[in-house]
C-alpha cells in the first residue's frame, strides 16, 4: 500500500482539484472556440520552471521555449542533453553565448565539415492533467523529462497543447499533430539550406526561413534531431493524445517523411468507457484521480452535444476503429496498481498483443497513478525504475543499427 504521505498529500490533491473543476465548471460557460481560439497552455496558479539554454545544469540539460503556431497558444519546451555533442565546446566557441553561455545551435550548411555534433532520436511528450491543467514547463514536467532526456540519450519536445474548457475537443489532439507537422516541416527547411529560395544570408550567419520569411529553422533539431527516429510519450490523458497522434501518423504515412514514429510510451493512460472494468468498480475512489472528478474533466474536454464515455478519444477499444490496431507502432503501457484506469488500458496493450504489435505492459506495485511523473513523487524509487525501464524499451527502436538493446 502506499505510504502515510502519500495518502494525506492524495487528500489535499483531490480537494485542490475539485475545487478547481468546480471553479473551471462555473465558468466554462463564457468560453466558446470561436470566440477563444488562442486559448491557454498553462494555469496562472501553477508552478513553472525556468528556461535555461545552457548545459550548466546538473543533469546538464539545455532547454528552450518556442511558439509555433501565431494562431493559437500551441508552444513547446526543447530539451537538449550535452550528450548530443560529441566533444566539449570551449566558451570561445561561435555555438556558445559569450555572456551567457547559452548554447545557440548551428546551421548544418555553415558547419557541415564539423563532426563535433550527434544526430539524437526525437521524443514528442505529452503532459498530464486530465485536459485541464498543467503545461509542459510546469515543475514536474519539467523534471521529468529532464530525465527521459538523459536516460533515453534524446532530444525532448515537450507539447504546450491548449487546455479545457477554454478550447475543447479536438483542439488538445490537433495540437499533438501540428507539433508532428512543425517537426517535419523543421527537417525539411534544415535540408533546404542547401539550396532553393530558402536562404537569406546576412554577414554573422545564416538563416532558414519559408516562403513569407517565417518559421526560421530551429538550430538545435537542424544540428541534433533525427526525425526518423520519433517516439511519442504520453502522460495519463496526454496519453490519450499521443495514441490519436500515432493514428494521425499511420494515415499520413509517406507524406510525414522524414518524421517516422517508431514507437509510443503510454504512462497510465486517462481511458475510460461505459461499461466499467473491474478495477473502475474496484478502485473508483482510488488516490489523485477518482473516477467520479474524472468524469468532470471530461465533461469540460467534450463538448456538450458529443460527451459520451465511449467517445472515441476516451474510449480506445471501440469496434470499427479508423486506424486498424495492426498499424499502430510498438506501445509500451505503464499501468499503477492502485489506479482505477489500469484494466482498460492493459487490455487495449492486449488488443494489440492480438495483432502482433509489440505491446508489454509495466504494472508497477504499491503505486498510484502519475506515480512517475507528480510533483512529490518524482524522487522515489519507483518512479526512477519506471524512467529506466521506459529507457530500456524505447531504445530497441531508436538506438542505432548494432547498439540495439533487448527487454
Amino acid at each position: 500500500m502506499p505510504g502515510v504521505t502519500v495518502k494525506l498529500y492524495s487528500v489535499l490533491f483531490k480537494f485542490l482539484l475539485k475545487r478547481r473543476l468546480e471553479t473551471l465548471i462555473r465558468s466554462s460557460l463564457l468560453y466558446n472556440n470561436t470566440v477563444h481560439p488562442f486559448g491557454v497552455t498553462a494555469r496562472p496558479d501553477d508552478a513553472v520552471a525556468s528556461v535555461n539554454p545552457t548545459f550548466a545544469a546538473a543533469d546538464g540539460v539545455a532547454t528552450k521555449d518556442i511558439h509555433i503556431d501565431p494562431q493559437t497558444s500551441l508552444s513547446i519546451r526543447i530539451f537538449l542533453p550535452d550528450t548530443a555533442l560529441a566533444t566539449n565546446l570551449s566558451k570561445k566557441s561561435s555555438f556558445i553565448d559569450a555572456e551567457n553561455g547559452a548554447y545557440r545551435g548551428y546551421s548544418p550548411a555553415i558547419d557541415r565539415h564539423i563532426r563535433n555534433y550527434r544526430k539524437l532520436p526525437v521524443i514528442l511528450q505529452f503532459h498530464g492533467g486530465g485536459f485541464i491543467s498543467g503545461s509542459c514547463d510546469a515543475v514536474a514536467n519539467d523534471l521529468f523529462c529532464r530525465r527521459i532526456a538523459k536516460l533515453l540519450d534524446a532530444i525532448v519536445i515537450a507539447v504546450g497543447y491548449r487546455l479545457a474548457p477554454e478550447n475543447r475537443y479536438p483542439a488538445a489532439f490537433e495540437d499533438g499533430v501540428k507539433v508532428l507537422n512543425w517537426l517535419g516541416k523543421q527537417a525539411h527547411l534544415a535540408d533546404c539550406v542547401v539550396g532553393g529560395d530558402f536562404r537569406r544570408l546576412d554577414i554573422h550567419r545564416q538563416q532558414i526561413v519559408d516562403g513569407f520569411g517565417e518559421s526560421m529553422v530551429e538550430p538545435w533539431l537542424a544540428a541534433h534531431g533525427d526525425p526518423s527516429r520519433c517516439v511519442l510519450l504520453g502522460v495519463s490523458c496526454g496519453a490519450n493524445i499521443a495514441n490519436y497522434v500515432a493514428q494521425k501518423a499511420v494515415e499520413a504515412g509517406k507524406l510525414l517523411d522524414p518524421v517516422r514514429v517508431v514507437a509510443q510510451v503510454l504512462m497510465y493512460p486517462f481511458f475510460i468507457g461505459s461499461t466499467p472494468t473491474r478495477s473502475e468498480i474496484r478502485l473508483a475512489n482510488s488516490y489523485f484521480y477518482d473516477k467520479s472528478m474524472s468524469i468532470l474533466a471530461w465533461k469540460l474536454f467534450l463538448p456538450e452535444e458529443e460527451f459520451d464515455l465511449d467517445h472515441p478519444a476516451a474510449n480506445p477499444l471501440l469496434p470499427n476503429r479508423e486506424t486498424p490496431l495492426k498499424y499502430i507502432p510498438p506501445t509500451l503501457t505503464v499501468v499503477a496498481e492502485h489506479d482505477w484506469m489500469r484494466d482498460r488500458a492493459i487490455a487495449y496493450s492486449e488488443e494489440l498483443r492480438k495483432v502482433n504489435v509489440d505491446a508489454p505492459v509495466l504494472d508497477y506495485k504499491d503505486t498510484v497513478h502519475e506515480f512517475a511523473t507528480l510533483d512529490m513523487l518524482l524522487k522515489t524509487p519507483q518512479a526512477q525504475a519506471c524512467a529506466e525501464d521506459i529507457a530500456i524499451w524505447v531504445k530497441k527502436y531508436t538506438s542505432l543499427r548494432g547498439h540495439e538493446f533487448s527487454y
